[in-house]
């Protein structure tokens, strides 16, 4: 069992967690945004962030690992999940487009410099991603072609749609993420046009 934090730990947790948030809806609107526009919305002095975090790239980089670890915590999610395979993709996806899967991709790909952790954690995702396709398509759900790859840039597309209030916007992305699962499911009618992206060149994109 965790023991619990102290009131100094627990409120330095919400303030950094504060801090992320903020900096997560002010980098994906703009990239180059001060940092000082995440002190701004996150309602705490620049002195106190720049505590937690010397500059903007190492910002930029705790942000980027922390969307890591929340894609990672919906695939471990799936694949724990012991009913049907399909639901339990489907399942994956949703939670995944709501937890912002990509979205920082999208935006600061390439803004900022990858830490070991970063690229750790980013091969730790591709291999979960792959054992989770890998079981879809051996229950016959999944269609062949689908790799880690198409799923990436299917987020990112669907990340990118900005209609309306975010919550108009977060309803779209649903709408088309429902269309695009019915597209992935098997069986298939017609192949799809060449070869999946490759894990390649998803990576060299974040090369500053």
């Amino acid at each position: 069992m965790t023991a619990p934090m102290s009131g100094r730990r627990a409120q330095a947790a919400r303030n950094d967690e504060r801090i992320l948030e903020a900096a997560r809806a002010v980098f994906v609107a703009d990239p180059t945004a001060p940092i000082a526009a995440v002190a701004q919305r996150a309602a705490v002095g620049i002195s106190a962030l720049y505590r937690r975090y010397a500059s903007k790239e190492e910002l930029l980089q705790q942000l980027a690992l922390d969307g890591l670890r929340r894609y990672v915590a919906e695939v471990e999610a799936a694949l724990a999940d012991e009913g049907d395979p399909w639901e339990a993709f489907a399942g994956f996806m949703r939670r995944s487009l709501d937890a912002g899967a990509s979205s920082l991709s999208r935006r600061l790909a390439g803004t900022f410099a990858p830490t070991d952790e970063l690229n750790d954690t980013g091969r730790r995702a591709f291999v979960l991603t792959q054992e989770l396709l890998d079981r879809t398509k051996a229950a016959g759900a999944l269609r062949d072609e689908i790799e880690v790859g198409d799923l990436t840039l299917i987020f990112e597309a669907l990340q990118a749609l900005q209609v309306g209030a975010p919550e108009r916007a977060n309803t779209l992305r649903h709408r088309y993420l429902a269309l695009l699962l019915d597209a992935l499911r098997a069986p298939a009618t017609d192949p799809l046009p060449g070869p999946a992206p490759t894990w390649e060149e998803i990576s060299r994109r974040w090369e500053s």
